[in-house]
């Protein structure tokens, strides 16, 4: 399988309908945080597929092909990265690769689901087996680039699963002052995972900072709250 069968795939399954839709979905109008994206049209389900089928292609094509104009192209990219590290049979120095290579495209892993569909299964099962590198999260919270703090919030998903919370916690501190909404959605979901596990973590963390939290934030990390509950920290009486 090559990179030129898997663009001639994907250009059969273009939609012009379904690509208009996304095209207004993910925001790539002047301005928006997508601007400039295109799309074919593709599920993401029709995308897994074809990472699947194509997962044999080298990091030099995936290379190319992440550097594509068109969105669904790039998620193939990252389905196939996702698809490879976390196959039993790839080896650690492959991984490590994998890891690197991740790091080095993230200005191509330019929207919300290119970045939740991989920072956790990718750089955050990584950073858990290796804690001497987490220093890299920080790193990305700091970022100027939306994509990249995004990307430090929902990596530690992964830490999440494993119960552990405490780098979820410093990077959500470090993004409560950040500007846009995607930042504000992004760690009150991760804040959410955590209180789905451990309420009472959830809740000391968000009784010392609920009150300077955008809005959005709080709003997601409490959704599963009793509604009393959530009241009072709508409220700011918690």
């Amino acid at each position: 399988m090559s990179l030129s069968q898997l663009r001639a795939e994907m250009l059969s399954l273009k939609n012009p309908a379904k690509a208009k839709i996304l095209s207004g979905f993910f925001k790539t109008g002047i301005g928006e945080y997508g601007e400039g994206d295109e799309f074919f049209g593709i599920t993401v389900p029709e995308s897994r597929k074809i990472a699947k089928k194509y997962s044999n292609l080298t990091l030099e094509e995936l290379s190319e092909l992440i550097k594509s104009k068109v969105h669904e192209e790039r998620l193939c990219a990252i389905l196939i990265l996702v698809e490879e590290y976390k196959n039993k049979k790839t080896s650690e120095e492959k991984r490590l690769a994998i890891k690197e290579f991740y790091l080095k495209n993230t200005k191509y892993i330019n929207n919300w689901d290119l970045v939740d569909l991989s920072a956790h299964y990718i750089l955050g099962e990584w950073l858990y087996r290796n804690p001497n590198e987490k220093k890299i999260l920080a790193s990305l919270a700091k970022s100027n680039d939306l994509w990249e703090k995004r990307i430090s919030t929902i990596s530690t998903f992964y830490f999440i699963r494993k119960e552990s919370f405490e780098d979820t916690f410093k990077i959500s501190k470090m993004l409560l002052a950040d500007s846009h909404d995607l930042i504000h959605k992004a760690v009150g979901w991760m804040l959410r995972e955590v209180g789905k596990r451990n309420l009472k973590s959830e809740e000391e963390f968000l009784l010392k900072y609920y009150k300077k939290m955008p809005r959005t934030m709080l709003r997601y990390a409490i959704e599963k709250f009793p509604e009393k509950k959530r009241q009072n920290y709508l409220k700011g009486k918690a």
